[in-house]
């Protein structure tokens, strides 16, 4: 009976597992399709701003950029590590620590930094880099706002000379079961180039042209590190999500084994008894 006991101990224990990956699982489900949304409805205006960027570039000369185009020797290096706050979504996080130990390995030789988003790869990337302050908060009050802080302040490293390149890592969202790793420069920026030519005369521009490719490459920074966390974001739901199923299907599965386990011995138990009852009557009547 020791034994009936333990299996039961053991439902009792997958069961509630069950219940929590399957709570999870919805809460994830709900809070996917809010980031879905977001990160839906911002692509066209981010992909609309670098269009813009492209074709006013187009027809200037020269640099245009300044000190954002600024092509140094590339000696330090500032990766950009976006993960979440929090686990069980499987390989998401994984992923991300994992493409930047390969950029570290790409840049051997040189100075490799860790700017961390997300308490999960702050923990991992902090034993075997040197990482920059703890940016874990941003989850909790996900705004362009906040992001833009960010966005500054990874631009001044890069202006100042603090860094010869920037780079943000990062799980795009393609749907709910797939994440794809995406690796992006942040700066320098690369140099634009239009497939179509602009005519000067198409616009009137005020203030110049210059001025205002000036002022949409900080703009344009900013929305594409807000991008990035918001892809992110949706990443993480949908990671966790899938998971959470795939945990509660094996859950589910296990218990229906344990259950069957519980039965055949139980019944085994029960014709043990039976097999005794008989044996002792038969002794009786001989």
């Amino acid at each position: 009976m020791a034994n009936l006991k333990e299996i039961r101990n053991r439902i009792t224990s997958v069961s509630s597992t069950m219940q929590i990956t399957s709570a999870m699982k919805m809460v994830s489900a709900a809070k996917l399709k809010k980031a879905q949304d977001a990160i839906t409805a911002m692509r066209p205006y981010a992909e609309k701003l670098t269009e813009l960027l492209q074709n006013l570039s187009a027809t200037l000369d020269g640099e245009v950029g300044g000190d954002y185009t600024a092509q140094r020797e590339v000696k330090k290096v500032l990766l950009v590590a976006i993960t979440s706050n929090r686990g069980l979504c499987g390989a998401f996080n994984s992923n991300v620590i994992k493409e930047i130990k390969n950029r570290t390995e790409f840049y051997a030789g040189k100075q490799v930094d860790v700017f961390p988003i997300g308490k999960k790869g702050n923990d991992v990337l902090a034993k075997t880099h040197k990482v920059h302050g703890h940016h874990n908060a941003i989850f909790d009050h996900l705004t362009f706002d906040n992001v833009a802080a960010i966005a500054d302040n990874l631009t001044e490293r890069f202006l100042s000379g603090e860094y010869d390149r920037i780079e943000l890592v990062y799980n795009q969202f393609k749907n709910a079961a797939t994440q794809i790793v995406q690796v992006e420069q942040f700066l320098p920026l690369a140099p634009i180039k239009s497939d179509e030519s602009v005519s000067a005369g198409d616009y009137i521009f005020e203030p110049s042209k210059e001025e205002i490719v000036l002022t949409l490459i900080p703009k344009s920074l900013k929305t594409q590190l807000y991008k990035g966390i918001r892809d992110s974001f949706a990443s993480e739901h949908g990671a966790r999500m899938t998971a959470m199923h795939k945990a509660t299907d094996n859950a589910t599965e296990l218990r229906n084994q344990l259950k069957l386990t519980y039965n055949k011995a139980r019944q085994a138990a029960i014709t043990n008894e039976i097999l005794e009852i008989v044996g002792g009557a038969e002794a009786l009547n001989g």
